[in-house]
């Protein structure tokens, strides 16, 4: 290991943001424990493309970090790591096992993605990483349960545990002690039950550092949101849908959002809101489900035992090598990406949609505004859209718009409400774009006024 000089004795701690950009996107923050060296995630951005979308690992010294530690498997989370284990081939790299499972697929993915994008965007630096690197890397990751204590790092150990975050399934907030003081990371948190995925139950307590996400802080959640009450109201939608001939086009991330519609679906199916009706579900989305499938028993979700795959009523998946699935009306096709991102099902398969009154398009997670799915929330029914950035053509919009929020991070206000709770003496606020991590900075500099409120700029450093 390469390390600072002089630095092996220190009793210090600090922070350091390795996000490359200021908003959501290629998360990692460095942490220091006298001479040990972790890393929080390892994320790339979906926004840029080729060595923009990584970390500033060129902050790092080649082979200086003892550990990398995964939250979960999001790629925003997960997406550079082969680049950062080949510049730390000693590191450990922890996490769970749902993560270890899912986050090999979605890498295995990103590779296909960037050499597609190699071509599409004359993009020479992709792939960033290749299919042998991906598995070299799966071969060398620890796996660690939610609750098993662990210690990481040759002279300056540092104690670790996982705790359930709520997220997507295996998504951990991370506790670090040492030398008598507390680090907790959140990741990504939702303190809410989902359809699926239960709950955070996270520690609780004073903490020295706390580092919290920030997606939802410039999003204000109606007071009177439930979500049973938004599953009805999409059991609605989809109900008046059907009853008028038309189909449904949902646009869904491959990971999380997919199990958690299919399970939503089942509720609705089997409590008699909806009639049951074929859904239709492909690519990437099927490997995701398998994966989930395996997990059926997992302590951490609802329905256990419950395998989608073989056990969702009128489930169709699409075989491999079709580019989509063949439009028929009266169906559901929960299809991804959820942000119809150019050639992707969902984006293919929405021409058969846009263009006929009697269907509609539903929208149950985040889409990003410069997308195609973005740009159809925003033009609306009536409305024109561009559906391909090298083309000028615009597309109307005849079908049926709607925007549900099933959101996998909690609101704002549980996360401040937590964050006071654990009376830190600094809080760190990653993961969220600057109007979010405003919000947050306000309400806590108010409710905290002892603690010192920090919104790292990309590369800065924090003693803590």
């Amino acid at each position: 290991m390469i390390r600072l000089q002089g630095e092996q004795s220190l009793s210090f701690m600090r922070f350091q943001n390795l996000a490359r950009h200021p908003d959501i996107g290629c998360n990692s923050y460095l942490l220091e424990f006298g001479s040990t060296r972790f890393v929080l995630d390892s994320g790339s951005h979906p926004k840029h493309t080729g060595k923009s979308t990584l970390p500033l690992f060129e902050e790092l010294e080649y082979d200086s970090v003892d550990a990398i530690l995964l939250s979960h498997p999001h790629l925003d989370h997960i997406g550079s790591l082969p680049r950062l284990m080949k510049q730390q081939p000693n590191a450990t790299v922890c996490m769970t096992e749902e993560t270890r499972q899912f986050g090999g697929a979605l890498l295995h993915n990103s590779v296909n993605v960037m050499k597609a994008q190699r071509k599409e965007l004359n993009e020479p630096s992709y792939p960033l990483y290749s299919h042998r690197e991906v598995e070299d890397a799966e071969k060398t990751w620890y796996t660690r349960r939610v609750g098993e204590r662990f210690s990481l790092g040759e002279s300056d150990r540092v104690e670790c545990e996982f705790f359930q975050a709520g997220h997507v399934l295996g998504a951990v907030g991370i506790q670090m002690k040492w030398e008598g003081r507390t680090i907790f990371y959140t990741g990504d948190v939702h303190f809410e039950d989902q359809t699926m995925t239960k709950g955070a139950e996270f520690p609780e307590g004073d903490v020295d550092t706390l580092i919290i996400e920030t997606t939802r802080g410039d999003n204000i959640r109606p007071e009177d949101y439930a979500r049973e009450a938004e599953k009805q109201r999409l059991g609605s939608v989809i109900d008046e849908t059907l009853r008028r001939g038309g189909s449904v086009l949902i646009p869904v991330f491959a990971f999380g959002k997919t199990q958690e519609l299919l399970l939503m679906l089942h509720e609705l199916f089997d409590e008699g809101h909806l009639p049951y009706t074929p859904v239709h579900i492909g690519g990437l989305s099927t490997r995701m489900t398998t994966i989930t499938d395996s997990f059926s028993d997992h302590p951490g979700r609802h329905h256990r035992g419950y395998k989608l795959l073989d056990e969702f009523p009128g489930l169709e998946v699409l075989p491999r090598g079709r580019s989509e699935p063949e439009y028929q009306r009266g169906h559901i096709y929960a299809l991804s990406s959820g942000m119809m991102s150019e050639n992707t099902v969902s984006h293919r398969f929405s021409r058969h949609i846009l263009s006929n009154p009697a269907n509609a398009m539903l929208f149950v997670g985040f889409a990003e505004e410069s997308t195609p799915g973005g740009r159809i929330l925003e033009a609306g029914q009536g409305g024109r859209v561009r559906m391909n950035s090298d083309s000028d053509h615009e597309s109307p919009i005849l079908c049926d718009v709607h925007k549900f929020d099933f959101s996998g991070h909690s609101p704002r206000e549980q996360i401040a409400d937590y964050a006071v709770s654990r009376n830190p003496k600094t809080v760190i606020l990653v993961h969220g774009d600057p109007p979010a991590k405003s919000w947050f900075y306000n309400n806590l500099r108010e409710r905290l006024p002892h603690s010192r409120i920090v919104v790292p700029k990309p590369g800065q450093s924090v003693d803590l």
